[in-house]
């Protein structure tokens, strides 16, 4: 029998992806979403619990038609480019 676990950072990624989620049909997609989505897609990989997180961003990557690896690709080279996170209130990663 497998157990779940409650992740530390559940209450404010919980949030934040309700928030994320109401984003994610806008065309095109803002570079935002879909670096916070592939950030919160890390974060829950593998996690044995967040069930709930983890079905919503597999439904956002349905919702585009992208899988994992081109969510990936594409914000790397978001990324890449610099200053996604600059209008945002926090200076601080958060990839724990």
């Amino acid at each position: 029998m497998s157990q779940d676990y409650q992740h530390p950072q559940y209450g404010p990624d919980r949030q934040l992806l309700n928030q994320l989620l109401a984003q994610v049909k806008q065309k095109p997609v803002p570079d935002l979403v879909l670096v916070e989505i592939a950030r919160l897609r890390i974060r829950y990989m593998g996690f044995p619990g967040a069930r709930d997180i983890q079905a919503d961003l597999d439904q956002a990557l349905h919702l585009w038609g992208m899988t994992e690896q081109e969510l990936f690709r594409r914000t790397r080279a978001i990324h890449a480019q610099g200053g996604v996170y600059q209008e945002t209130f926090s200076k601080r990663d958060d990839w724990a």
